[in-house]
């Protein structure tokens, strides 16, 4: 069973839409998830531990965003990711599944 955190802070906007996503990724990826909530509190906490914005989604511990590893931008915000030249609030299902894949 993969562990899978969805960090976000209180009152997240798109907090359902990513646990959503992550259920269909880990459907369509055929893998066993064990899906936790991860509530971010504070600015300090958020720079502990690495904390790009509401919500985040972490597979084994690893940022699903491409290139999230190289980012410094930790603070409680909410986070958007760009996907085909748009804007989305929560990763696609495509980077969660490939995350899960271990690709």
């Amino acid at each position: 069973m993969k562990p899978i955190e969805v960090m976000m802070f209180e009152g997240c906007p798109h907090l359902d839409q990513a646990i959503e996503r992550v259920r269909w990724a880990a459907a369509d990826a055929g893998v066993a998830v064990d899906v936790s909530v991860v509530r971010i509190g504070s600015l300090e906490e958020a720079i502990d531990r690495r904390f790009l914005g509401s919500p985040t989604v972490r597979v084994d511990g690893v940022d699903v965003e491409p290139g999230a590893r190289e980012r410094r931008d930790f603070s409680l915000q909410c986070r958007l990711y760009r996907v085909g030249g748009r804007l989305e609030g929560a990763p696609p299902v495509a980077w969660i599944a490939a995350a899960l894949r271990g690709a």
